[in-house]
């Protein structure tokens, strides 16, 4: 389940990749899938160990070619990427900044190791949707590592143009996802046992893995009234 639309990314065959804050992989793995070299960078050991374990079986599968695309998995900080200026063409930062107290520091360093004329897809929590969790439910967002700041768009953007980003567009996702988001803050965002939650998420299995017409219909109707997702696609300046 994607985020970021690759094709308004400008994401081509060769292009060298960073996917900040990876979690357990799931860009990272489509853009190597498209022919992307790939650096999937999260801070947590479990999930850079998972990571590299895909995409070994991806390579043993020959879904994708060692010979043809690189990828490589760090665990680091975003605050101090182990990465010289401009070493990527596309930058994608998904679910990531709404975690950090300092996002500019974390927003300076995305767009430094990004080559100018390169192209970067951040996305965050919709001030919305995610508003009403929120409202619904403090232990939402007050655990260990949670979530630190709720984003207007308009926000975001200055913050990220500040930078040296110029912003190209935006568009939100995941629209089926936020009503779910919303019943688990209603029991419990750990009571994945009841019963009303356990069907929606099957509904949402079956979303992902089948792509049948009637969700991807109604994901393509609440996505821009609801979606859980802000994306907000940019250019670094060229100097």
């Amino acid at each position: 389940m994607l985020t970021a639309d690759y094709d308004r990314l400008g994401l081509t065959p060769g292009d060298v990749v960073l996917d900040l804050g990876c979690g357990f992989g799931r860009h990272a793995f489509e853009a190597a899938r498209r022919g992307a070299h790939v650096v999937a960078l999260d801070a947590g050991r479990a999930e850079v160990e998972g990571v590299a374990a895909i995409f070994a079986a991806m390579t043993d599968a020959g879904e994708i070619s060692a010979r043809d695309v690189a990828a490589a998995v760090v665990q680091g900080d975003a605050l101090h990427l182990p990465f010289a200026d401009a070493t990527f063409d596309r930058v994608i930062c998904s679910e990531v900044l709404e975690h950090i107290p300092d996002d500019r520091a974390a927003m300076a360093e995305l767009t430094r190791v990004l080559r100018p004329g390169g192209t970067m897809a951040v996305t965050v929590p919709r001030f919305g949707p995610e508003l009403i969790n929120w409202a619904l439910s403090d232990e939402y967002h007050m655990v260990p590592g949670g979530h630190v700041r709720l984003y207007r768009r308009r926000v975001l953007e200055q913050r990220l143009v500040a930078t040296g980003l110029r912003v190209r567009g935006h568009h939100y996702a995941h629209g089926l996802h936020s009503p779910y988001w919303w019943l688990k803050c209603l029991v419990g965002t750990t009571n994945d046992d009841h019963p009303l939650v356990r069907s929606y998420h099957r509904l949402l299995v079956w979303d992902i893995v089948k792509a049948p017409w009637l969700t991807r219909s109604a994901e393509r109707v609440l996505a821009p009234v609801m979606g859980k997702s802000l994306v907000v696609y940019l250019t670094r300046v060229a100097t």
